[in-house]
């Protein structure tokens, strides 16, 4: 485990413009501001030697594809918001069947190829009961069989993730992690890309490794032996007495455990585990 402990003067960080700016992105309150550095270390549940970027629904491969490797259109934040993510803003026709989601101009898949509506297209059209097509290159239409109010908050699930139309099923994204080495049900080892869209915002760790350790108790075991950072879990009997723990989101309805090194927005996503699977891109180190 790799920690950064910074000893700030509070007063000057939250009279400072830029660290307010920084605070209402990132969620964080008065407990503490992201810092870069160090590799997140999580075991999880769910992964098999049959995974691959287009195959394989595990927690795994979930956190691998929306938590680090991929972007979606929309993103629902820790504060339980919807917010655009790929896509910058959204609009609907009256009766909710035709969308025109604008979309982020100078974004780069992590091979260097330009993302534009054809890659959104590619990914989405064998999802939606409806048409999708690019009217222009950074314009997505959805033109739905049915109604759906809900569409823009569907289109931020761990399905709809954006592949490059080239190469689906490469696991190249425009996320915040670039694949660095991928043994399916064994081990994926991400690295933060250079520059990206959410600098600033997200995204604090150099590196995250992700371990797959289908048995609960070793998944326990080795976060108490601080071989690991976070694990999924939903006894507490496992990591009963263990110091530096927490369970979230309490001991008697734990979905996850995480080291106490690991610093968190002052609100945490749970509509998925391990903040909406996007841990990698929300937590850092104290």
């Amino acid at each position: 485990m790799s920690r950064r402990s910074p000893f700030l003067d509070r007063r000057a960080v939250f009279s400072s413009a830029a660290a307010a700016v920084l605070l209402a992105a990132t969620g964080v309150g008065a407990s503490g501001i992201p810092a870069r550095g160090g590799r997140l270390r999580m075991a999880l549940s769910g992964g098999a030697r049959s995974d691959s970027w287009v195959q394989g629904n595990g927690l795994f491969m979930q956190v691998a594809r929306q938590g680090l490797i991929y972007d979606t259109l929309t993103e629902v934040a820790a504060d339980g918001t919807l917010r655009a993510e790929l896509a910058l803003g959204w609009q609907a026709s009256p009766d909710a069947r035709t969308w025109d989601f604008d979309l982020r101009c100078g974004v780069h898949f992590h091979d260097g190829t330009g993302f534009s509506a054809a890659d959104a297209v590619a990914s989405l059209r064998d999802l939606i009961g409806g048409e999708v097509s690019a009217p222009r290159s950074d314009r997505l239409r959805i033109s739905l069989a049915e109604p759906d109010p809900g569409l823009p908050l569907l289109l931020a699930g761990p399905d709809f993730v954006i592949r490059p139309a080239h190469a689906p099923a490469a696991g190249i994204g425009t996320g915040l992690y670039r694949l660095r080495r991928f043994r399916p049900g064994q081990q994926l080892l991400a690295t933060r890309v250079a520059s990206h869209f959410r600098d600033g915002s997200a995204g604090w760790f150099d590196e995250v490794e992700l371990t797959s350790i289908p048995s609960e108790a070793v998944r326990g075991q080795a976060l108490g032996e601080y071989l690991v950072d976070a694990v999924d879990i939903r006894e507490a009997g496992a990591l009963a007495g263990v110091p530096d723990v927490h369970l979230m989101p309490d001991s008697r309805h734990p979905a996850q455990a995480v080291s106490n090194a690991v610093a968190q927005p002052a609100q945490v996503g749970r509509l998925h585990p391990l903040d909406n699977l996007r841990a990698a891109e929300r937590w850092w180190f104290a």
